[in-house]
């Protein structure tokens, strides 16, 4: 029987600043300064919890003309029940008040 490993502290952060506002998209740079994770840190988190179905990634034309695409990530349904799941406090991740 394979065991179930429990998300690590950096996963559970970023599964909490992502279910904040579960149905936006948002940009890597964006999630490192809300997080306080390091860019190696957080790019391979993100595609490791890309590849598990937990995050969706997509490629956003840029704001500015002359700047490059960039990916960016939002939760899926998978993802944001497992943030629920890791929640200690269920009132912060309530799908009823979570932004949408």
């Amino acid at each position: 029987m394979a065991r179930k490993r429990q998300p690590s502290k950096q996963m559970r952060l970023l599964l909490e600043a992502l279910s904040a506002r579960r149905r936006e998209w948002r940009h890597g740079y964006d999630l490192m300064k809300e997080t306080g994770l390091s860019s190696g840190t957080l790019y391979p988190l993100l595609m490791r919890m890309t590849d598990q179905g937990l995050v969706e990634a997509e490629w956003r034309e840029p704001a500015q003309p002359g700047r490059p695409a960039r990916h960016a990530y939002r939760l899926t349904a998978a993802g944001f029940a497992l943030a629920l799941e890791q929640s200690e406090d269920r009132g912060r991740l309530d799908p009823r008040t979570a932004i949408a």
